[in-house]
């Protein structure tokens, strides 16, 4: 079953679809969780960013995640908030794959290649056998590089 999700989502990242709001919903996961990423796959950023607002689940990584990774989509972006977010998210889960890899995204948007490069490492170690957060970051880091 790891197998699949992780193909699953390799596949994902390959044609370009965001995992924020990709992972499919379980029982568990609260309404919130559900809606918001569903924002967020329909690129509704301002609609997932007055969801989260409203739960405030500020002690949830994925919250804090979500709420980061919305900040830093919208237009015009708001990459002060979004870092906060992500930083709260790394406090409360250090190995949060999607926010690691997310705030290294940001890290390259504020030309911050070693802070990228930081948080890859983390990533390498959070994904025991590889991860498609640490495959798209090390992309990211790459591109990065070819363009300076």
């Amino acid at each position: 079953m790891k197998y699949f999700a992780f193909v699953f989502l390799l596949s994902l990242s390959l044609i370009g679809i965001s995992r924020a709001a990709d992972i499919a919903p379980t029982k568990s996961d609260p309404a919130w969780l559900i809606e918001s990423r569903a924002s967020i796959q329909s690129e509704k950023y301002e609609q997932a960013i007055k969801q989260l607002q409203a739960v405030n689940e500020t002690s949830s990584a994925d919250w804090n995640n979500l709420m980061g990774y919305s900040l830093r989509k919208k237009q015009p972006p708001d990459l002060i908030g979004a870092e906060k977010y992500y930083q709260a998210a790394l406090k409360i889960d250090p190995d949060h794959r999607g926010a690691l890899e997310y705030y290294g995204k940001l890290k390259l948007i504020n030309n911050d290649l070693p802070g990228a490069e930081l948080l890859l490492g983390r990533l390498d170690k959070a994904c025991t056998f590889g991860c498609a957060e640490y495959t798209d970051l090390k992309e990211a880091i790459q591109k990065y590089k070819t363009k300076r």
